[in-house]
């Protein structure tokens, strides 16, 4: 099938889960996964999608991730880095723990153990992040504290599949200077981020500005082009430039995008004063439209796509992956929400919706995935198929929780 016709039967989806979403009440996220599951179960999607549509879907999450850093407070941001400490860390043991001691009673293989462990490991803030947003509680301190919890939590998984893989695949032991490369990295990653956002976009300011060629550069500049007319194409630039680079130094895309949005401000957009156009609105507005009704969805379709159903198998492991499913769903929710509320002094509201919302698992779960079961065949097929069946009922979960939550308690005790 032309992959021109596999998007166009993925943009139906999206318009059957809108539709279906609109008449529920219920996320368009979790109907995304949904007719996903449903398509490449019925073979109207295949299994593994082709480079085209993997590449279109990474983009998507690229733009979900750039629109929503893009109207995020940075100052809220970075207050929250020192209150979110205590949620990526007991967020990630927690989970880490319940995976693989539950793992190691099913089939007793460490090896095995480990990679489930860590597969379980790293949340999915991307979903977590749309599913807010779908409740319009994007902007919520919680909402702060899970994207920042998230990011910490990122940086520390990337050091555990550095140094957990080459162990349980028997390729290298545990190692000092591994893990500093990794950290190191991060560490890299962040300050030059912070050199984009606090001297290279308005480098016509400050002492940057006596810097030959880098001087006489400002973001408000590139803006202004053409009476605003290339503002978005601009934007989006950074958004996939700041994401590329953010891999190359070891992140998933997503999280570049993120930091991309939270370092453009909104003064950049003050340029041509005589007309009466809100350019960083008109820009938004686009971004939004792009990014969460007709590319970013395609991201969504494609996760759904990840649980493929084999009958025979999926009886055989429906135990394993419940009893893991409510292990991982009990110690993840219970430890993020009191490291919350003990070491980041959240309202317990705002610390029982970000336990919720650290429940997601994506991309680093199934790039493990992919390492221990079809790399290295670590992983059996009953342990894939758990692992499968978890991080879909886990992915269901998040948009779930976080309407109960925000209908029982009101939005405005997020607020």
């Amino acid at each position: 099938m032309h992959d021109l016709s596999l998007l166009a039967i993925i943009w139906l989806g999206v318009f059957a889960a809108s539709f279906a979403a609109h008449h529920t009440r219920l996320t368009p996220v979790l109907w995304y996964l949904f007719f996903g599951a449903i398509m490449v179960n019925l073979g109207w999607l295949p299994e593994q999608m082709p480079v085209f549509i993997q590449d279109f879907s990474e983009l998507g999450i690229i733009l979900i991730m750039f629109a929503l850093g893009f109207e995020e407070n940075t100052g809220n941001f970075l207050s929250s880095i020192k209150r979110s400490w205590g949620i990526a860390f007991f967020g990630a043991v927690a989970p880490f723990t319940v995976a693989y001691f539950a793992t190691l009673y099913f089939w007793g293989d460490n090896n095995m153990a480990l990679l489930c462990g860590l597969a379980m490991t790293a949340t999915a803030v991307s979903l977590t992040m749309v599913s807010l947003k779908t409740e319009g509680l994007s902007k919520t301190p919680a909402a702060t504290g899970i994207m920042t919890s998230a990011v910490l939590d990122d940086i520390a998984s990337l050091a555990l599949v550095a140094v957990m893989v080459p162990m349980a695949t028997g390729e290298a032991s545990l190692s000092f200077a591994g893990i500093a490369l990794v950290v190191g990295k991060a560490l890299m990653f962040f300050v030059l981020i912070t050199f984009l956002g606090a001297w290279l976009f308005p480098a016509s300011e400050g002492w940057v500005a006596r810097i030959p060629f880098i001087g006489h550069f400002s973001l408000r500049q590139i803006l202004s082009m053409a009476r605003g007319e290339y503002t978005v194409l601009a934007l989006l630039l950074v958004a996939v430039l700041v994401a590329i680079t953010g891999h190359h130094f070891g992140f998933h895309p997503a999280v570049g995008a993120y930091m991309a949005g939270l370092v453009i401000k909104r003064e950049y957009f003050d340029f041509h004063p005589g007309e009466q156009i809100d350019f960083h609105g008109q820009a938004k507005q686009i971004i939004d439209n792009v990014a969460f009704s007709w590319i970013g969805p395609v991201f969504f379709v494609s996760l759904g796509t990840k649980l493929v159903f084999d009958f025979d198998v999926f009886i055989s492991v429906l135990p394993q992956g419940l009893l893991l499913f409510v292990g991982l769903f009990l110690g993840q929710v219970l430890s993020a929400s009191l490291a919350a509320r003990y070491t980041g002094s959240f309202d317990w509201p705002a610390s029982w919706m970000i336990g919720f919302g650290m429940l997601g698992r994506a991309e680093l779960a199934f790039v493990v995935m992919d390492i221990a079961y079809v790399q290295y065949h670590i992983m059996t097929v009953d342990a894939f198929y758990t692992l499968m069946l978890c991080a879909f009922l886990l992915n269901v979960s998040v948009p779930l929780t976080i309407r109960w939550w925000k209908k029982k308690y009101g939005e405005a005790a997020y607020t």
